[in-house]
């Protein structure tokens, strides 16, 4: 079975930091993009941020740029989301993925985990 499975979400206060994680197992990922997307209270399911399992490709959301950054332990089978200087707008669900192919779209989305809850106070 694939799965990938975050953690690390939580209560933090704005202009604080947060770290995601997301174990991925049952399959190689060395062809595939992986990411991040969050879902806000009542709002559709955005993207976050992506890159090469493999490393490389990052592609952020420009409301996160120069904010959040995407990186991965290959060795661990896990991609990171370092998350600086939150704002409440933050505050979603945040849903580790995977797909084959440059997509910012959740339609393009192969695999998903279950989401970790960010909740970012003013």
């Amino acid at each position: 079975q694939v799965q990938l499975v975050e953690s690390g979400g939580g209560l933090v206060q704005a202009g604080g930091s947060l770290r995601l994680s997301c174990a991925a197992s049952g399959r190689t990922f060395n062809n595939y993009f992986m990411g991040w997307f969050r879902q806000a209270p009542g709002k559709e399911r955005e993207f976050v941020a992506r890159m090469w399992w493999s490393g490389g490709g990052t592609y952020y959301a420009d409301s996160v740029k120069g904010r959040f950054t995407i990186s991965r332990d290959k060795a661990k089978n896990t991609v990171l989301l370092q998350m600086n200087r939150l704002k409440p707008e933050d505050t979603a669900v945040y849903y580790c993925a995977a797909a084959r192919g440059a997509t910012v779209s959740p339609l393009g989305i192969e695999y998903w985990g279950k989401g970790t809850l960010v909740t970012v106070s003013s």
